[in-house]
Order: C-alpha cells, then sequence, then structure tokens
C-alpha cells in the first residue's frame, strides 16, 4: 500500500483532536472532575520562586517545552526501521489512550498533593515502600535522561557556531523577557511574546551569519567542551528563580517548536511527498541494523515519548503543579501537550520515511551494518552535495530527521536554493528543542534529591534553604555531566527507553491508586488497563535487552542498572495492587457530577471568605 504523506497529516490531526475533544473532556469531567474553585498550590504556597502564579499559556509553553525533548523526533525516525504503519498506529492510538491519560492523571494528582513529586504521591496514596522506591527509581531515570538528552544536543552542536550561537542566544533573551514580564511590563504577555519570539527569530538568521566571520572561534566548540557547557547549563537551570530563565526561555522555545513543525506540516501538504518506506519492512522480525530487536517490543521502546513516556511525570509533578492557577487547565496543559509531542511525532516520521529506505538506512546504519544489506544508496549523494556536508552513517536519527525536513522545504515551490539552509536549520531546531528538556530535568532532579536527603537531614527538605539547593542542583548535573562524558547515545538511548516505559507504567499504576482513592474506582480502568499493557510490553523488552543485547556485549554496568531499575519498579507495582484491592473494598464510590462538586466547593469557599482561582 502507498501512503501519501498529505494522507498522514490529515489522519494525525482528526484523530489527535477527536481524542482531545472526547475522550480528554470524558477524563476531565467524569474521572478526574477537575473543579475550577479549588484553590491551588501556587496560589497557596505563592514563594515568588518555585510556587509562582503564571499565566496559561506560559504554564503550557515551559510545560510542552520540557517534556518534549528528543523522544518525540527520535525516536520514531529510528523506530521507521520497522516500516511506517507500526509506529503511525502506536504514536496515535498511544498518546490518546495512555500517553495523555498519563500525564493528565498524574498532574492532578499532584497538584492535590501541593505539588508533591512523585515519589511522596505515591507515599502518600499507596505506601511508604512505594514512595521510597518510586523516589529511587525516578532518580535513576532522571540522570540517565538527561545524559541522552545532553548527548543528542552536543552531537548537533559540536564545531557548529551558527546552531551555538542560536541556542546560546535564547538564553540571555530569555533572562529579559523574564524580566520584563517581572518589573518592566508586569502582565503584559502580549509584548513580551511578541518581543522575545522577535529576537530569537534574529538569533536563528543572524546566526547563519557566524561560521564565516570573526566571531566563529568563540562559537565552535568540541564535543567534551559542549558537555561540560551543558552541565554547567543544567546547574544554573535548575538554581535560578523559575520566573528568570526557565519559564520564559520554554515559552519562546515552544514558539520555534511548534512553528517550526506547523511549517512541516504545511510543507507536507504542499510538496505531497509520498512515503516510500513501505508499511511493514523485513526487519519487523528483528535483525536490522538500526534496532537489534523485534518491532513487538522495541517499537514501544523506541518510540517512548512520542506515544507515552515515564519522563513526563517528572515535569507534571515537578515544575508545573507548582505553576498552575486553575485546576481546569490541567486538560490543555496535561492532556494537550502530550497529543501536540505526539503530533510532531507523526511530522517526523513522515519526514523520515518520505526519504528513500536505502538512504534511510544508509545515514542511519553503521558502515559494516549497512554493507551487509547489500543496497545502494539512490538520492544521499545529490542530497549530501546539497548540503556541503557527509551524510553516510550518522545513526542516531538526528541527521535523517533534519534530512528528510530540509527535502520537503527545499521542494516548496521558490525554496529550491535553500537545502543547505534548511538542513542546519533543522539540527538547530533539533538541538534547540531537546535543549529544553535538561534544564526542566535538571530542576526537577534537584528537587528529587532534596527530597530524598531531606528524609535524613530535614534542612535539605526545605527547596529555599540556598546551600541544599546549590549543592543538590550541582549533585545532580555532575551526575548526568560524568555520564554524558563516559558514555555515547549508542550505550544511553536503549536504557532510557526502557527505563523510561517503565516508569510510565508505575506512574499509571499510582494514578489508579489515586482515582480508587478519591472515589471513582468505577474509572480506574482508564489508567489499570494501559498500566498492565506497558508492564508486559517493557518486561520483555528489558528481557532481551539484558540477555540478548548487554550479556552478550559484556555491558555489565547496563545490566545491573537494568534489572536494579526493574526490581524498584516491580516494589512499586506489587504495592500500587495491593493498594487498588484495599481501596475497592473500602472506598466509598463517589456519584457526584463536577458540576455538584464545584457548586459545593464554591459555596465553601465565599463562606471561608476565600477568592476563586483565576481561569485565565
Amino acid at each position: 500500500m502507498v501512503m501519501n504523506g498529505v494522507y498522514m497529516v490529515i489522519i494525525t490531526a482528526c484523530f489527535l483532536v477527536l481524542g482531545y475533544r472526547f475522550y480528554g473532556s470524558f477524563i476531565a469531567a467524569k474521572v478526574l472532575t477537575l473543579n475550577q474553585y479549588k484553590v491551588v498550590p501556587s496560589i497557596r504556597l505563592d514563594d515568588g520562586h518555585d510556587y509562582v502564579p503564571t499565566n496559561k499559556w506560559v504554564v503550557f509553553g515551559h510545560h510542552f517545552a520540557a517534556i518534549a525533548g528528543a523522544g518525540p523526533l527520535v525516536g520514531p525516525v529510528i523506530a521507521a526501521q520497522f516500516g511506517y504503519l507500526p509506529g503511525m498506529l502506536w504514536i496515535l492510538f498511544g498518546s490518546v489512550f495512555a500517553g495523555a491519560v498519563h500525564d493528565m492523571v498524574i498532574l492532578l494528582a499532584s497538584v492535590r498533593h501541593d505539588g508533591k513529586s512523585i515519589a511522596e504521591i505515591a507515599k502518600d496514596e499507596i505506601s511508604n515502600t512505594a514512595g521510597m522506591s518510586a523516589l529511587l527509581a525516578t532518580l535513576f531515570l532522571l540522570i540517565i535522561t538527561e545524559a541522552g538528552m545532553a548527548v543528542v544536543v552536543a552531537n548537533s552542536l559540536f564545531n557548529s557556531p551558527w546552531g551555538t550561537f542560536t541556542v546560546a542566544s535564547t538564553i540571555p533573551i530569555a533572562i529579559f523577557v523574564g524580566l520584563y514580564l517581572k518589573y518592566l511590563r508586569p502582565g503584559k504577555i502580549q509584548e513580551a511574546t511578541i518581543i522575545g519570539v522577535v529576537l530569537v527569530l534574529l538569533a536563528v538568521f543572524y546566526g547563519s551569519e557566524i561560521p564565516g566571520s570573526v566571531l566563529a572561534p568563540y562559537f565552535t566548540f568540541n564535543l567534551t567542551q559542549l558537555e561540560i557547557m551543558l552541565a554547567v547549563y543544567g546547574f544554573i537551570a535548575s538554581v535560578l528563580p523559575v520566573w528568570l530563565l526557565l519559564a520564559p526561555r520554554d515559552y519562546l522555545s515552544t514558539y520555534m517548536k511548534i512553528g517550526t513543525i506547523a511549517a512541516l506540516a504545511i510543507g507536507i501538504l504542499i510538496v505531497a511527498p509520498t512515503i516510500r518506506m513501505p508499511a511493514l519492512t523485513e526487519f519487523c522480525a528483528g535483525g536490522g541494523p538500526v534496532i537489534k530487536g523485534s518491532v513487538i517490543p522495541f517499537v514501544f521502546i523506541t518510540i517512548a515519548c512520542g506515544a507515552i513516556s515515564g519522563f513526563h511525570s517528572l515535569i507534571s509533578t515537578g515544575t508545573t503543579p507548582k505553576m498552575l492557577t486553575n485546576e481546569r487547565q490541567i486538560l490543555p496543559i496535561g492532556y494537550g501537550a502530550m497529543l501536540t509531542e505526539s503530533f510532531i511525532s507523526m511530522m517526523a516520521l513522515i519526514a523520515a520515511t518520505s526519504l528513500h529506505p536505502s538512504d534511510y538506512f544508509a545515514i542511519n546504519s553503521t558502515q559494516s551494518a549497512f554493507a551487509a544489506l547489500g543496497i545502494q544508496v539512490q538520492d544521499l549523494p545529490s542530497l549530501a552535495e546539497q548540503v556541503g556536508e557527509n551524510l553516510m552513517h550518522r545513526p542516531g536519527g538526528a541527521v535523517s530527521l533534519a534530512v528528510g525536513m530540509a527535502d520537503i522545504f527545499n521542494k516548496i515551490p521558490g525554496m529550491e536554493q535553500f537545502m543547505g539552509f534548511w538542513y542546519h536549520f533543522c539540527i538547530m531546531f533539533e538541538a534547540l528543542f531537546i535543549l529544553t528538556l535538561i534544564d526542566a530535568g535538571s530542576r526537577v532532579g534537584r528537587y528529587l534529591l532534596q527530597e530524598l536527603i531531606g528524609k535524613f537531614s530535614p534542612k535539605f527538605g526545605d527547596t529555599e534553604w540556598w546551600p541544599g539547593i546549590i549543592i543538590c542542583s550541582a549533585a545532580i548535573s555532575i551526575c548526568w555531566g560524568y555520564l554524558v562524558l563516559q558514555g555515547n547515545i549508542g550505550v544511553i538511548w536503549p536504557l532510557f527507553g526502557v527505563s523510561n516505559q517503565l516508569l510510565a507504567a508505575v506512574t499509571l499504576a499510582i494514578g489508579t491508586s489515586f482515582i480508587y482513592r478519591h472515589g471513582r474506582g468505577r474509572y480506574a480502568w482508564v489508567t489499570m488497563i494501559p498500566c498492565i499493557i506497558m508492564s508486559l510490553i517493557t518486561v520483555d523488552a528489558d528481557y532481551e535487552n539484558i540477555f540478548y543485547n548487554y550479556i552478550p556485549a559484556g555491558k555489565w554496568l547496563l545490566v545491573t542498572i537494568s534489572v536494579i531499575m526493574l526490581i524498584l519498579d516491580a516494589i512499586v507495582m506489587i504495592e500500587a495492587v495491593k493498594s487498588w484491592i484495599r481501596y475497592s473494598k473500602t472506598v466509598p464510590q463517589d456519584m457526584r457530577s463536577r458540576e455538584e462538586i464545584e457548586a459545593e466547593t464554591k459555596a465553601k469557599n465565599e463562606k471561608e471568605g476565600i477568592e476563586a482561582p483565576a481561569m485565565h
């Protein structure tokens, strides 16, 4: 069956919009009963540093930018080895019925627990044992994730003065926007947005002039230098107040992310590229040159964030619940941001699969793996000449995505002479896209480490105690920075994929306990079913990784980490199932509608003189 990119764009847009309108609204109203009159933590606990009531569009921008890292760009591209159909189906159905539900449920759970972490939620909803296991598992995952993202960024930017200049420019621009909204023009979000976006676009435009200028040496760094700089940036971003750097930078980056993907979608509609990768390839049974595994379970593990991501729970229980101003915002921010990320994943899949299969495998395979296929490249020599770089054997997904995107942009009427510009722009876009995950992740890691040490030294549990902030921020950045310096994407990404999906299953289990405990047990299936599915799939993938990939290669560190993650997650799962049984027998069903619950809360607020939270 020959598929056209236009059909895939239309199918994706319709499916996600309908999913948001019906399934997302069902969960918001019936399962979670989001309450617009309930006072949220950002208002009750406002401290001007971590708990800060923030405009909902800024929160959406921050949340989306923080959750959308390398996964939605790189994962679907790598999974294209199996053909376009498995990835397409999992991205659509997985995001609507698992990923967006995962993000939305745990975000409300954190809001109802004063913005606490997933570990504290597990402790309150399940048991102390589950809480400690979840805390250790999330710390493990966060460090692995940060290292994986940093490797991708460093590989995209080293010896690239244009990309480095543009990405670096977003930092002072974000600080200026933060100061503008805080002191110069408080509340003038439209003005700040226009100024910030214009400055970012200027940085992109003038960045193309850097390589041939006298400034080039100042923005040209080798791989090790960039990896160290990224760790330093993560430390700074986790220490500074959230309104000064992290929130405005993520908000502005979102315009670049969504704008570029929207342009790509429009380009696909104009160019109407044929999807040249078959629906299913011969590598579905395993033995492929890009992924060492069969389509089930590895399409789920490889796509990861494009459909469901355990890492999202760290943001949904970290920075975002401390900034929301109304519970009703959880639907567009929790559910909507995940579907937006899924749309990006589909655009990335289209761009990669529009390349000739032999060219796709030539880029994403090592020289020996490609030679074993016995096939010849088709359009790649011409594409490489237009780009001005060698494109052969650049595995990891980023280069093939940039080539696919640039090729689509280049075929738009009037754009035929700009292939090199578009390629480098896409490389920069990918780096900018991923970097926003690093700053938010480092901050969440600081929260988690303070929480862990605070159990033994209560002073560290105080998120306003500066020595604790600095020590824990430095520790997190040093840990993932060390992994970056010691490893590579081929070592870190498979471990990230399994760990990420294990945490997603655990988060769904915790969310199920939350639903049961709050009297909505008749709807617990919305998280229980994807929890069971993800658990079975991920354990299978972890088993195959350990016994078929890691042990034969003598990668004992990866074996150890994989086993530890599996044990920690198994402990949480067992404790969670016990809580489901307990709550199903002891917690009465809450049969009230959302409207009835909101009316009661509104009357209570009026009686106590509490002002209703703002809806904007």
